[in-house]
């Protein structure tokens, strides 16, 4: 069963030593890493080194994908496919999307929503960026109000921008779930 999914839209390429330091962090914090190539990795990380210390008694150890993309670095046509249909998003986060992280949970237990949320917020503590979140639309009001937010949207469909706080903060809120 897949899981949910962040991004982190990125305004130029991660430079090397950036992906390096990356790469770093997801090997001390996973009980298994595998670089699939330069910026793609599967990983099982740990929850507890994300300060998750409530699994709901599973396995701590999650199985997710890190996936760095775009012109010159990785998957360019997934890159592409997955803005063709996006808004214009330079209003909502102040410039035009170059490249991307995809976070990917490969399992849906609750466990997995703040996983997914607080590994995306680590990897932009190393690499930048602002994450996207598709929201339902009961979620907008939670979020609005939120620290490090910096756009919401409800047309054409309700999203969310943010920063690693934003995704901290949200992952704190009782109920939390991401969408898949």
């Amino acid at each position: 069963m897949s899981g949910p999914v962040l991004v982190i839209e990125l305004a130029e390429p991660v430079p090397p030593a950036s992906i390096q330091r990356l790469r770093e962090f997801l090997v001390r914090s996973s009980s298994h890493f595998e670089e699939k190539r330069v910026g793609e990795y599967d990983l099982n990380i740990h929850a507890e080194s994300l300060g998750i210390a409530d699994t709901g008694g599973i396995d701590g150890r999650r199985p997710v994908m890190v996936s760095l993309m775009g012109p010159g670095l990785g998957d360019e046509g997934i890159f592409e496919a997955e803005h063709a249909d996006e808004v214009d998003q330079e209003p909502l986060i102040g410039f035009t999307p170059t490249h991307a992280v995809d976070v990917i949970a490969f399992c849906n237990r609750p466990v997995d929503h703040v996983v997914t949320a607080l590994l995306t917020a680590a990897v932009m503590d190393v690499i930048g960026g602002v994450a996207s979140a598709e929201l339902l639309e009961d979620q907008v009001p939670i979020v609005t109000g939120l620290p490090g937010v910096v756009a919401t949207m409800t047309d054409p469909w309700p999203a969310a921008y943010g920063s690693a706080d934003f995704l901290r903060a949200w992952a704190r809120q009782p109920g939390f779930r991401l969408l898949k």
